[in-house]
C-alpha cells in the first residue's frame, strides 16, 4: 500500500518580482544581522520576521508523513534559468538560480526576487538569518587558528588571512517526529568496588546487581537537522574536511523565519540536491540513537551500563521542511604533490561555535613526538611510574593529542543529545534477577545504551581509543 503523504505549501502569499518596503515602496531591502530583521536601505524601516504558521506545532498530534513545499522532490529537469517580469516598468530580467535568487532590473533599478518555491531545490521553506557579523567571525577564526600556529604548516601560516571568509547559507532538512519506543534488556548497578593483593600486583574487582529492564514511552523529536547537499553530507571525504561544518551544530532553528530572498543579500548559498526518500535511512538511524539516549534519563541507577537486547522503535508521524542555516566559512586548499585537501574553519553564525581543520607540519610534530618518546623511555630506567605502559606510549599519545587539536578529526554533531526531545507516557519495569561478583571490568559487558550507530566510522574508532583515561582527559582539555 502506497504511503499517504500530505503536502503543505509554505510559500503562500509569496511573490516573485519584488518585495517592497511597506513605508516608502523601495525594493532595496537587506538583512540587519544585529536583530535578524529585514531593513529598507532607503528609509531604514525594519520588517518584523514572518514565521511559517501552517506547520503542526503539537508534535504529539503528528501522524503519517507531512512534507512542506520546499522539501518536495526535486524535478531533475527543472531549469535553473528563470525570467522575472519587473512589476514597476514591465522589463524582463533573467536570473540564474545556481548563483542567485535576486537581481536588479537594468532599466528602473528595482530589485527582483524569487520567493516562490521552484522544483529545482533552490527555494527552501525557512531560513535562519545571520546574527554574527563578519568582524566577529574573523575574530573567532583568528583566535582558533592562533592557538594552533606552532605545528601549522609554514605555507598555511604565510598565506592565512580572514579577508576571504564567506557567509554561506547551507541547505538542511528539518524533521519533526512523533515516535513510540519499547526497549528490553538488562542493566547492572554497582554494589561494591574492592582491591585484592595478588602477588606483587593489586587487582580491582566489582560486585553488581543484575536487573531485567523494560522501558516503554512516547518521544517527540523537534528539528532533527540533516544536511541536504550530497557533497556536504559526505563527512568522511578524504579531500574535504566537511565534518567541520557538521560539528558546529546545533542551530537555534526555533528562530527560523519564512524564506525571503532578501535575507541572502551579501551572502552565498548552496542548493539542495537531495530528496526526502534519499534521507529516510539516515533519519531512521539517528532517530533510533536519539530514542536510545533519551531513555538514559530513566536509567541513572544503572551506573555500570545497560545492554538492550530488543529495541522496538516506530515512527507514528513525521514532518519535513527545508531550511537555509547560516555559516561563516574560511577555506584553505593544501597541496602536496598530487594530494589536495580542502581545509575549513567554520563559525556557526548564530552561536559563534567554531571548529576547524588546520594543515599540519608533520615533520615538526613527528620530531617533537619522537623526542618525548625517547625522554619517557629513558626516565623509566631511573624511575618507577604507576602507569609504565602509558609512559612507553607518551610520544604516540602526544602525537594523537596534537593531531586531534589541529585537525579535529573526531568532531561531529552530537545529535543524539543536542536535538530537542520530549519524553512522555513512560512505563518502567525493573526486576532484580541476581548478583554478579568478582567482575574485573568497570563497565557492564555488552552495554550499548551509549551506542551511536549514526556516528562516522572515524568517530567510532576514536570512541574506543577515548576509553583510555589519560587520552580522554587530554582530549577534553585541548579546546
Amino acid at each position: 500500500m502506497e504511503e499517504k503523504v500530505e503536502i503543505i505549501k509554505t510559500d503562500t502569499d509569496s511573490k516573485n518580482g519584488q518585495t517592497k518596503c511597506l513605508k516608502c515602496g523601495s525594493t532595496d531591502i537587506s538583512l540587519n544581522s544585529n536583530n535578524g530583521k529585514l531593513r529598507c536601505n532607503y528609509c531604514r524601516f525594519e520588517f518584523e520576521p514572518i514565521k511559517i504558521n501552517n506547520l503542526e506545532t503539537d508534535l504529539n498530534k503528528l501522524s503519517g508523513k507531512t512534507i512542506c513545499g520546499g522539501a518536495t522532490d526535486i524535478i531533475r529537469g527543472a531549469k535553473d534559468i528563470m525570467t522575472l517580469k519587473c512589476t514597476s516598468c514591465g522589463s524582463e530580467v533573467v536570473i540564474d538560480t545556481n548563483s542567485s535568487t535576486s537581481a536588479r532590473c537594468h532599466w528602473c533599478r528595482n530589485t527582483l526576487s524569487i520567493n516562490q518555491q521552484i522544483p529545482n531545490g533552490v527555494i527552501p521553506d525557512a531560513l535562519l538569518p545571520f546574527r554574527i557579523s563578519k568582524e566577529v567571525a574573523k575574530e573567532q577564526i583568528e583566535s582558533f587558528v592562533g592557538k594552533r600556529k606552532f605545528y601549522a604548516h609554514p605555507k598555511f601560516k604565510e598565506e592565512f588571512s580572514t579577508e576571504n571568509i564567506m557567509g554561506v547559507y547551507f541547505p538542511y532538512m528539518l524533521i519533526d517526529l512523533n515516535t513510540h519506543a519499547n526497549l528490553f534488556g538488562t542493566g547492572e548497578h554497582l554494589v561494591r568496588k574492592y582491591t585484592q593483593n595478588e602477588g606483587n600486583n593489586e587487582t580491582t574487582y566489582y560486585d553488581a546487581d543484575l536487573y531485567e529492564i523494560e522501558r516503554e514511552f512516547d518521544l517527540t523529536i523537534k528539528g532533527l537537522s540533516i544536511e541536504s547537499n550530497k557533497d556536504r553530507r559526505n563527512t568522511e571525504s578524504m579531500n574535504k574536511t566537511n565534518y567541520v561544518i557538521n560539528a558546529i551544530m546545533p542551530f537555534d532553528i526555533e528562530n527560523c523565519v519564512k524564506y525571503d530572498s532578501n535575507y541572502l543579500k551579501g551572502y552565498t548559498s548552496e542548493k539542495r540536491d537531495t530528496i526526502v526518500e534519499e534521507l529516510k535511512d539516515i533519519v531512521k538511524t539517528q532517530t533510533d540513537d536519539i530514542v536510545r539516549h533519551s531513555a538514559n534519563t530513566t536509567l541513572k541507577e544503572y551506573d555500570r551500563g545497560v545492554a538492550w537486547i530488543k529495541e522496538d522503535i516506530s515512527i507514528k508521524g513525521e514532518q519535513w521542511s527545508s531550511a537555509y542555516l547560516p555559516v561563516w566559512l574560511y577555506s584553505y586548499l593544501e597541496k602536496d604533490g598530487d594530494k589536495k585537501v580542502m581545509h575549513y574553519v567554520a563559525v556557526n553564525a548564530r552561536t559563534k561555535e567554531t571548529i576547524g581543520s588546520i594543515p599540519l607540519h608533520l615533520p615538526k610534530l613527528l620530531l617533537v613526538s619522537l623526542l618525548i618518546e625517547l625522554v619517557s623511555m629513558l626516565s623509566l630506567i631511573f624511575f618507577d611510574f604507576p602507569w609504565n605502559f602509558l609512559c612507553m606510549l607518551s610520544g604516540f599519545i602526544y602525537f594523537f593529542y596534537i593531531y586531534l587539536k589541529y585537525r579535529n578529526f573526531d568532531a561531529r554533531h552530537k545529535y543524539e543529545t543536542d536535538t530537542n526531545t520530549n519524553l512522555s507516557n513512560l512505563r518502567k519495569v525493573d526486576k532484580l534477577i541476581g548478583r554478579k561478583t568478582g567482575l574485573t571490568s568497570s563497565r557492564m559487558e555488552g552495554a550499548n545504551n551509549m551506542k551511536v550507530n549514526g556516528a562516522t566510522s572515524s568517530s567510532k574508532i576514536l570512541n574506543v581509543i577515548n576509553e583510555v583515561p589519560i587520552i580522554n582527559e587530554l582530549k577534553n582539555k585541548r579546546k
